[in-house]
């Protein structure tokens, strides 16, 4: 008999066949068929045939195993067979997760960022080559391995690696971290401040104050969650910050009015005075030029407050000091001369850049477009969005979101920001719901988890790209959508399980200082089922123009039928989520997904199975979301009309992008009327991009062509001219 045994990882042991009987024996415990007598026996039937077949003197493990399960099958303990096989492929699938994942450790360890490594660019926020960026990426992929061995169920798991689904954030998984949150500052500043865990920070009282103490919240929310952080009533929530320092220079100049003219007035301000409140100034008859003085001076410390905001945002640090946090302000439809005056430094700040004139990316700031509020002519704010789209022309943000959209306007109530749409960054929305209490509602909510469908593989599994059928299968192609959303649902629904048995305790920012909705209303020791419910649990997809050139060899930007049958594909996933809403009472919603670093997966996946197929899988990505490819010349209202019907069907996010050629900064009309038609065409959410270069030398921000800056004519040289390409990346989800 066998004295010696080869194992997987190349080593030589002692042979022991009692290990061979106790696995078979476990195996029929398991199943409840045999015990240790009758394992005993089938063990023994194993060595006979090892003996009369292996002829080599030190046998390989797999060639053993290979046996137990030709005895097992042989016998008449068919459950154990079966249970043997399935122990013995989730060994196997858990083997190979360690080798993978000591793979992503190396490429960590040792590759560059700037490499082609999916994992260091996993992660456009993150600094892949720092210490803490490398330790969170350590952190990242072992949490993954865990989840997808030990958490998720193997066929789910399967269908993530072999590029059927992806599952979003699946680092984060085993925390039970929910992605994102519209994080309203009135419930935290105005009931007497909020706790970040290291010490209570009290009720701002200067605009100053106000401006710090948000980029705090939103770096303490970050740090719970996943995914990005939204203000999305920035303007009202900092006027109250601009009307006390106004009170308070009030009181100031007062004081120094006494002083030099020997005077006596009475230094009390009373706190219903509020800036540009003109006609109370007028009645409290205090001298003009303490009133223009006590404006100056609060217009001063707004701008100076919105530059700190802004500067923080793109230096604060979260997650262990691996990135900034992921961030993004709605703004532009306060009208009181407070809230105007935070749109408009904010407006300011943005343009002026950062310290040495950078264009800031964080936070990303979105213009609140609301007919009656600041699109005509004669509205209050009008003068803010012409404001914003001459500093978008020039710094490529703030983009632009459409409060009157249908879709939108239905839930507009004049008078309370809760209602008016507003989203978290790069396009993910949460707005309606099935609980009345939070229908309509954007302060306090966000996204629980998303999980993206491969749409393109089924298109090209069931359409005429690979020329085994003449006309597409479109019986087919709906029956493995559903197939394929359905397994998006279960996993969804696991994450929302796993996400509901987390406690208050464990989110002491998010859910203990009541900042998500409804979670005041909890103890520490609290699940969150009750109030995560009303946030959104998506299932997204991606490439809707390779689909329908694998299903009908045109997409939807070249041809008038393939534009009715993406709409028609979309539609029907909407309609399935509204019908997993009505079954699970769950606020399920469809993603027009952000490409991230998931269009090259699939591609490359893809790419593997399918080989190279032309206008689907022959570039590097597939196209972001529903969009029209950016390769595929069309002009900017062409884009928009086609793009327009999917944002009423993408209700947990959508964004169109339109990218002009040139200056856009030296035709502000061409601008304007971009988002006009975007207005006018039902789009949700819309942004312009167009290059922008930047010379550090001079401060230069603007497009320079070729090697010699336009401003001050210097050769790039040895410090090179910094280019924002500002187009449509299908790469990393068409953000700036």
């Amino acid at each position: 008999m066998f004295k010696k045994i080869k194992k997987r990882d190349g080593k030589i042991v002692n042979f022991n066949p009692e290990k061979i009987a106790a696995a078979i024996e476990k195996a029929g415990l398991k199943t409840e068929e045999f015990k240790a007598e009758r394992a005993k026996a089938l063990a023994e039937k194993v060595l006979k045939k090892a003996e009369e077949r292996i002829k080599t003197r030190t046998p390989h493990v797999e060639q053993i195993q290979d046996l137990v399960e030709e005895v097992l099958l042989e016998s008449s303990f068919k459950k154990t067979a079966r249970e043997y096989i399935r122990y013995r492929q989730e060994r196997s699938r858990i083997r190979e997760a360690k080798s993978d994942l000591m793979n992503s450790y190396r490429t960590i360890s040792h590759a560059d960022a700037s490499e082609d490594s999916d994992i260091k660019r996993s992660n456009a926020n993150v600094d892949g080559d720092s210490a803490m960026g490398k330790m969170l990426q350590f952190g990242a992929e072992g949490s993954k391995v865990f989840t997808k061995t030990l958490l998720l169920k193997s066929e789910t798991a399967a269908a993530h690696e072999n590029g059927d689904i992806h599952i979003h954030d699946l680092d984060f998984y085993a925390t039970g971290t929910l992605t994102c949150c519209q994080s309203d500052p009135f419930v935290l500043f105005e009931n007497g401040g909020f706790n970040t865990g290291h010490g209570h920070l009290r009720t701002p009282n200067s605009i100053g104050s106000y401006g710090a103490l948000a980029a705090i919240l939103l770096q303490a929310n970050q740090n719970e969650q996943h995914g990005g952080q939204s203000i999305p009533n920035f303007d009202y929530a900092m006027a109250p910050g601009v009307n006390k320092s106004f009170r308070k220079a009030l009181k100031r100049n007062l004081d120094k009015y006494n002083k030099f003219s020997g005077k006596k007035i009475d230094l009390t301000v009373p706190e219903d005075i509020n800036f540009g409140d003109d006609d109370k100034l007028k009645k409290a008859k205090w001298p003009k030029e303490v009133v223009e003085a006590s404006n100056e001076d609060v217009d001063r410390e707004t701008l100076q407050a919105m530059e700190g905001f802004v500067h923080n945002l793109n230096t604060m640090h979260s997650r262990a000091g691996a990135q900034v946090p992921f961030t993004s302000i709605n703004f532009g439809t306060d009208t009181t001369p407070a809230g105007r005056l935070v749109s408009l430094h904010l407006l300011n700040a943005t343009e002026s850049g950062l310290g040495k004139g950078e264009t800031p990316i964080f936070p990303i700031s979105i213009f609140k477009v609301k007919s009656g509020v600041n699109y005509e002519p004669d509205d209050p704010n009008y003068d803010l969005f012409k404001k914003s789209m001459e500093v978008s022309a020039k710094r490529l943000f703030p983009n632009f979101c459409f409060i009157d959209a249908p879709y939108n306007l239905k839930y507009y109530k004049k008078g309370d920001y809760r209602t008016e749409i507003a989203t978290m960054g790069c396009r993910t929305r949460v707005f309606g719901s099935i609980f009345p209490e939070s229908d309509g509602i954007v302060t306090g909510r966000g996204n629980l988890s998303f999980t993206t469908v491969n749409l393109v593989r089924i298109g090209i599994k069931h359409g005429i790209a690979l020329g085994e059928r003449k006309e597409a299968d479109w019986d087919g192609f709906y029956d493995e959508l559903d197939a394929k959303m359905d397994m998006a649902k279960d996993q969804l629904l696991e994450r929302f399980e796993f996400q509901a048995n987390q406690h208050v305790r464990n989110f002491p920012f998010l859910m203990g200082q009541g900042n998500w909705f409804g979670s005041e209303k909890l103890g520490p020791n609290d699940t969150l089922r009750e109030v995560i419910k009303h946030g959104t649990l998506s299932i997204g997809f991606i490439g809707l123009a390779e689909t329908l050139v694998a299903m009908t060899g045109k997409h939807h930007g070249e041809d008038e039928d393939s534009r009715e049958l993406g709409l028609d594909i979309i539609t029907h996933m909407r309609e399935k989520c509204e019908d997993y809403c009505k079954k699970y009472k769950l606020n399920f919603s469809l993603l027009g997904t952000p490409a991230e670093g998931i269009a090259g997966r699939f591609t490359k996946i893809d790419r593997k199975e399918f080989g190279k197929i032309d206008g689907v899988t022959d570039r590097e990505f597939y196209t972001n979301s529903f969009h029209v490819p950016v390769y595929y010349p069309i002009s900017a209202f062409s884009k928009i009309e086609i793009e327009a019907p999917y944002h009423n069907l993408c209700n947990a996010g959508h964004i169109t992008y339109i990218e002009l050629d040139g200056d856009p900064s030296q035709n502000i009309a061409a601008f304007e009327s971009v988002i006009r038609k975007m207005h006018d065409a039902g789009i949700g959410y819309g942004s312009v991009n167009h290059p922008v270069d930047r010379d550090p030398v001079c401060g230069f921000s603007g497009i320079i062509t070729g090697d010699r800056c336009p401003n001050c004519g210097r050769l790039e040289g040895d410090t090179p001219f910094e280019k924002i390409l500002g187009t449509e990346c299908d790469s990393c989800s068409g953000e700036k």
